[in-house]
């Protein structure tokens, strides 16, 4: 069974997701960063800028088919299609479909944004009441 995560109290989400794609990089895991089409666009900006001592290699969703499949961190609208399914990070404000078939799904919850806060409630609710355990991660405390 898929193991869901939340982590709360993310400062910057898109920053965040910079920092977490690094990690499960450097992991040797596969990633999908499920995002709206803009969001993706600055995310893929940001890595695009990282220093390159924290390179992550990473593509979008429509690139060559060759490339999607080595690539070790793929940024999709619709990760269901995405070619590996080890950790997918959803930025979605919904559960994206398709998360079942990923092995680890970790949700990021702004700090300050009280809709995402409510969104990430009706979407923990989901994933409880079909029956997900869900660890939760909370950033302030971990930073602290």
């Amino acid at each position: 069974m898929t193991e869901v995560a939340f982590h709360f109290n993310a400062p910057d989400k898109l920053a965040y997701a910079c920092r977490f794609a690094r990690k499960v990089q450097r992991s040797g895991s596969r990633l999908v960063i499920a995002a709206p089409p803009q969001a993706l666009a600055a995310l893929d900006r940001m890595l695009w800028n990282l220093g390159p001592q924290d390179f992550v290699a990473h593509c979008t969703q429509d690139a060559d088919e060759s490339l999607l499949r080595v690539s070790p961190v793929v940024l999709a609208v619709e990760p269901a299609a995405a070619p590996h399914q080890d950790v997918l990070l959803n930025l979605h404000a919904e559960v994206p479909q398709g998360f079942e078939r990923f092995e680890r799904v970790v949700e990021v919850v702004s700090a300050q944004d009280e809709a995402d806060r409510s969104g990430a409630r009706v979407r923990w609710r989901f994933y409880a009441s079909q029956g997900y355990a869900i660890v939760r991660h909370d950033l302030v405390l971990k930073a602290g």
